[in-house]
């Protein structure tokens, strides 16, 4: 799946290593003749909103690491420790020699760092921002040589079928960092249904963000730096790329609050005062004080998602959690 160490014939004067290139297959590419009509529809709706996965361009992905170091945002720390404690625990109940299937793979660094305790047959990284994956795969291919690396620049939100390079199975989908909490619980279903229809054989282990209290979960995602501010307003300068509005930054502020009642943390884009954004064919005023709803992350309580395990069809489910029972990684055999 991948080119090995090549060297020259031995009478050459010079042995010359060739370092290793993964695979790379890029399913998902941006059609702004797609994508503007979905924004658009958005923005225009009573309650704006935007889908999360256009916070992912390549600054939006770097600003999201930059978030995962803060004191405030426990769910990276906090999974790490789980992982770090119980590694072992999880690799004892995969099949041997399967292909470690990375979704939302970001800088891969969350796999890499299971590499010794899983020994994968391959790696397979997944992530809608393209360019920043060929990056960041290229960087580990180079440390792991001999493991062999497919890239695929996919869109899975909407449908998880990956492509036929991925392999034959047994497949086990890894799913780390609560991004599951971006599905509303029937997407979230839907979702996990794709991903046993895709484990062949393996399973899924999924990261998981449990409820707690309102004063530990909104500065999680309301930091006193401002990184997750940057993070969320950064959707305005790729909003005006993909749909050639004229939003401007100072208009705009971020918002996070935690809705109880649907079990989510919210993030919103507020206008700051009265604002007229335009774009080809179409504009909208917004009042002080409007919202654009940029994301949703739900919170679960354990027993509730093992349940919502069972009924997108896994059989044998486990789960890990942290000693204050904030964050779990669950197992779910396909």
């Amino acid at each position: 799946m991948h080119d090995f160490l090549a060297v020259t014939p031995a009478s050459s004067p010079a042995v010359t290593a060739v370092l290793p290139q993964p695979n790379f297959v890029q399913l998902h590419h941006e059609d702004q003749h797609a994508v503007r009509p979905e924004l658009v529809a958005g923005l225009l709706a009573p309650q704006a909103f935007t889908s999360p996965k256009y916070l992912y361009d390549a600054l939006g992905s770097r600003l999201f690491e930059a978030i995962t170091e803060l004191p405030e945002y426990y769910p990276t720390r906090t999974e790490a420790g789980i992982f770090k404690t119980h590694a072992t625990a999880m690799a004892a109940l995969q099949p041997a020699n399967a292909t470690l299937v990375d979704l939302g793979a970001g800088n891969c660094a969350k796999a890499a760092s299971l590499f010794a305790a899983f020994a994968p047959a391959c790696y397979v990284a997944v992530d809608i921002s393209v360019e920043f994956l060929r990056q960041a795969l290229g960087s580990l291919q180079a440390q792991h040589p001999r493991l062999p690396m497919l890239g695929v620049g996919m869109d899975f939100s909407s449908s998880l079928q990956l492509p036929p390079q991925a392999g034959n199975g047994p497949n086990v989908l890894f799913y780390p960092g609560s991004s599951i909490g971006n599905f509303t619980p029937a997407q979230a279903l839907t979702f996990l249904r794709q991903a046993r229809s895709a484990c062949i054989g393996g399973g899924l282990l999924v990261g998981v963000d449990l409820l707690k209290p309102r004063e530990v979960l909104e500065p999680a995602y309301d930091d006193a730096l401002g990184v997750t501010s940057a993070f969320n307003r950064n959707l305005l300068p790729h909003l005006n790329q993909l749909v050639g509005s004229d939003f401007k930054l100072a208009d705009w502020q971020h918002v996070a609050l935690f809705n109880a009642a649907e079990s989510r943390v919210e993030m919103h884009l507020q206008a700051a005062r009265n604002v007229q954004v335009r774009w080809p064919g179409g504009e909208r005023q917004f009042t002080e004080g409007e919202r654009i709803h940029t994301e949703s992350s739900y919170k679960w309580r354990a027993a509730d998602f093992e349940q919502l395990l069972q009924t997108a069809g896994f059989a044998r489910t486990q789960a890990w959690t942290d000693e204050r029972g904030w964050f779990a990684v669950f197992w779910a055999a396909g």
